[in-house]
């Protein structure tokens, strides 16, 4: 009896520290705890990104996170962590570069944005990383700030631009790459004149990206960090502690936006 007196004790546990609250509004969501000098920040992960959730939930089990730093802190706009080489690091050093070794398949999507609270994984930038895959370890929390209607169209528009420059690139490589195949010099005016033929046929006003009225009135009323939708994976939630969001975002940074004084983390899951 005692083998399972020790496996049953952990559950217990876990089951008495979620708020009942928690419980109640999020019933079907993995919940986790950030633990740091200033506070907690409860969060829920999403079951619309579970490589993400899974991934995150095997890390925390593995106490792959513990004592790591938020080691770049951006007052309005983000806090990140989840650098192993942050462990320990002398003060000097200016972290960010780690992970466990792997990167996560992309699981952007739309409706999940980056509101005041969100949680999203870290990557390296598209010139590198073109299919936009994800950190396997780093993660940022958003802080962000306030925006107005005019400056979210602005948003709007850059991004649209951006997915339209991304796709004409597409497509203009595989004109030319057609031409290579059949062993024949490409018409590189003929291909530009197809390819933007083709991105006009595809992107019309129906299809461009649109914030929804949600997505608006969250932007402008809370906050958040609008210019980061549709480049990065969002796969969590704050539910408690924005207050520690906002403590940690304030603090006092050196070079490289790392905090002068160590934000060490502890992260435990809640309920799974």
């Amino acid at each position: 009896m005692k083998p399972l007196s020790l496996l049953v004790l952990p559950l217990i546990c876990i089951t008495c520290g979620t708020p009942q609250e928690y419980q109640d509004n999020y019933p079907d969501n993995t919940i986790v705890r950030i633990e740091t000098i200033h506070g907690n920040i409860d969060l829920i992960l999403y079951n619309e990104t579970p490589k993400h959730r899974d991934n995150f939930v095997k890390l925390i089990k593995d106490g792959f996170y513990d004592d790591l730093l938020f080691h770049r802190v951006i007052q309005d706009f983000m806090i990140q962590g989840g650098d192993p080489g942050s462990r320990n690091a002398d003060q000097n050093a200016m972290p960010g570069s780690g992970g466990p070794g792997y990167t996560i398949p992309s699981e952007i999507q739309s409706d999940l944005f980056h509101k005041k609270g969100a949680l999203a994984a870290a990557r390296l930038g598209d010139n590198v990383n073109p299919l936009r895959e994800s950190s396997g370890s780093q993660f940022y929390i958003v802080q962000g700030t306030v925006f107005t209607e005019n400056q979210l169209k602005e948003i709007e528009q850059r991004i649209n631009n951006d997915l339209m420059r991304n796709f004409h690139s597409q497509v203009f490589s595989d004109l030319e790459a057609e031409y290579l195949r059949n062993n024949q010099e490409p018409d590189y005016s003929a291909i530009t004149e197809k390819a933007n033929q083709i991105v006009t046929d595809n992107f019309t006003p129906e299809s461009f990206f649109r914030y929804t009225e949600t997505q608006r009135d969250s932007y402008i009323n809370t906050g958040g960090s609008p210019h980061l939708d549709g480049s990065y994976t969002v796969f969590g939630e704050t539910i408690g502690g924005f207050d520690v969001i906002d403590k940690i975002a304030s603090v006092p940074t050196g070079p490289g936006s790392r905090p002068v004084q160590d934000v060490k983390m502890k992260i435990r899951i809640l309920r799974k």
